[in-house]
């Protein structure tokens, strides 16, 4: 058992503590545990073997000893009594949008609801609105809240399929009698949100396929039906692979576009009179002659499009004008802001993650811990500012290779100023502004709000513009057209959030603020070195965009970065 697996028990034990109304310590202490144990680079198995494990805080004597229990046997029996005293409906009532435990526990004891159903049947019969602590606003939210997750149900984070895709596609790939192999569908257009992972192999018989899938002990329901291959992942995703002889562009191009882009295709080749099936219908005479995806786009006079860009959302429009340049890479950002340490809520040091980017080829790094307002995440004082501004000027003395720069994620407070005056905003290279709180203000106050924070001449980007968090909470209610538009006016850049909980900006708006000028930042938003691997993911959207490497910021060395985002035209 890994030590993700152990952090999600532990997380778990907290949050069945909190539905049996146990106290806020007991539960806060798994919860902390969870974090610790997810953060930790060393072997936990060792960790726990030495009793070294008792140095991590947070960890006592008896949450070592069932940290030695679980790594031992893979099993633990106080949490197993946990999970029998409580109904599992109530955990999956915690995937509720809106509804914490403490509302969970509320209609437990006192109307006996043990299941989704059985809760929205309740708001259907307004049963909540009398309860104390509840009323009719929150009743409609948690009925919104149960329908968002039926929504969701059978998505998963592109970030958690796609590893896992990756690992079942290189089996397949070394599987005997498979010539080819590759993905398509959703992942390999880098959809945020995944509901299968599918596969095209080249291969004689889908027997080779099973064969190899064989060999991955954590698939199930491996059967053979014609010529495709169906399993389910560990995480529950379905997987397809369908088998034929010869691994073509058509098939490659069919499984790979979204529905409105083929439709769109097969359009253009009609009316171009272009032969236009990628289907194999045994005869040929209608299929495109082409030995590769940029030959098929070529036979409609296109140029090649990307993956990503495949949504029937205008990009042929813009292929055919000349206006498809090449995409932004990951190997062209060339260092981060963003990132926490331990000075607020990360789980890292100033020096590792300084360390840690460096590792990762960054030339520079921007630390952005949380500002005064975010006491929840420790947010940085005054005092503490220039404390954590005296230890970077000392590792800028020490450390060579990499760029420190001085920021800060200052929240916007509800009437659109700032966490801090602007004399203590000056101190500072850069300042991402956030919003963190009052969520529900409309979207005429929300957006009036974010323009007030982007006027402020101290602040340089926007961060995660819309608060969204995927699969769990949707963004908050703002006109993104005319935030951009206000970022355009005061030379303000947005970010494009890469935490693959957040995704954010949305890759459908990045297509507004390239067409406004408005520079874009892909930053990981790390709360660990781990964090900073996250980048990529962020990318993927950026292409999903049709971002080009102009078009982000922090593809700029760490020589022009701070002139380009402070010397940007303000208006007045």
């Amino acid at each position: 058992m890994d030590r993700h697996a152990i952090a999600a028990i532990l997380e778990e034990i907290g949050l069945l503590l909190e539905l049996k109304g146990e106290s806020p310590f007991k539960s806060n202490a798994y919860h902390n545990a969870a974090r610790t144990i997810e953060s930790i680079t060393e072997d936990l198995h060792g960790l726990v073997a030495s009793g070294r494990i008792r140095e991590l805080k947070g960890i006592g004597q008896a949450l070592a000893e069932k940290l030695a229990e679980l790594v031992g046997t893979g099993r633990l029996e106080y949490y197993d009594e946990l999970k029998r005293s409580v109904p599992p409906g109530l955990l999956e009532m915690t995937a509720i949008p809106g509804l914490g435990p403490k509302k969970i526990t509320a209609v437990w004891n006192q109307l006996g609801i043990t299941t989704v159903g059985e809760l929205e049947y309740a708001c259907v019969e307004n049963r909540l609105v009398g309860l104390p602590g509840f009323g009719q606003k929150t009743q409609d939210k948690i009925q919104q809240g149960i329908l968002q997750m039926k929504r969701r149900r059978g998505f998963h984070l592109f970030a958690n399929v796609v590893g896992e895709a990756e690992r079942i596609l290189g089996v397949i790939r070394q599987s005997a009698g498979v010539r080819r192999a590759e993905l398509v569908g959703d992942l390999r257009r880098c959809l945020e949100v995944v509901n299968a992972i599918s596969v095209l192999a080249a291969a004689d018989r889908p027997e080779a396929v099973l064969i190899g899938l064989q060999q991955i002990e954590d698939l199930t329901e491996l059967t053979v039906s014609g010529r495709e291959v169906t399993a389910k992942s560990s995480l529950g995703v379905p997987l397809r692979v369908v088998v034929s002889g010869d691994l073509t562009p058509h098939a490659l191009l069919a499984q790979t576009g979204s529905d409105e882009h083929l439709k769109a295709l097969a359009s253009r080749a009609a009316r171009m009179n272009v032969p236009w099936n990628l289907e194999d219908n045994g005869h040929g005479a209608t299929r495109p002659q082409a030995d590769s995806e940029e030959a098929l786009y070529k036979a409609l006079g296109l140029p090649f499009i990307a993956p990503e860009l495949r949504e029937g959302l205008g990009e042929i429009e813009a292929a055919e004008a000349g206006h498809l340049n090449p995409l932004v890479e990951a190997g062209q950002i060339r260092g981060i802001f963003h990132n926490h340490t331990t000075y607020s809520d990360g789980s890292a040091s100033l020096d590792d993650m300084v360390a840690a980017a460096k590792a990762l080829g960054y030339e520079y790094i921007g630390i952005s811990d949380h500002s005064q307002s975010a006491f929840y995440a420790n947010g940085l004082k005054e005092d503490r500012i220039r404390e954590q501004h005296a230890q970077i000027d000392a590792l800028r003395k020490r450390v060579t290779g990499i760029a420190v720069f001085k920021g800060i994620e200052a929240d916007i407070l509800a009437d659109g100023s700032m966490d801090y005056p602007d004399e203590v905003l000056a101190r500072f290279d850069f300042v991402i502004a956030s919003v963190h709180s009052r969520f529900t203000l409309s979207e005429e106050e929300q957006t009036a709000r974010v323009v007030r924070a982007l006027a402020n001449p101290h602040v340089t980007m926007l961060g995660h513009p819309t608060g969204r968090l995927l699969l769990s909470r949707e963004g908050y209610r703002i006109d993104l057209k005319r935030v951009i538009d206000a970022a355009k006016g005061y030379g303000k850049v947005v970010e494009l959030n890469a935490n693959p909980h957040r995704l954010d900006l949305d890759w459908r708006f990045c297509r507004s603020a390239k067409a406004q000028g408005v520079k874009v930042s892909i930053n990981p938003d790390a709360h660990s070195t781990e964090g900073l691997e996250d980048v990529p993911f962020g990318v993927h959207m950026a292409r999903k965009g049709g971002l080009e490497a102009s078009d982000v910021i922090n593809t700029l060395g760490p020589d022009e970065i701070l002139p380009a985002l402070t010397a940007r035209p303000r208006l007045q």
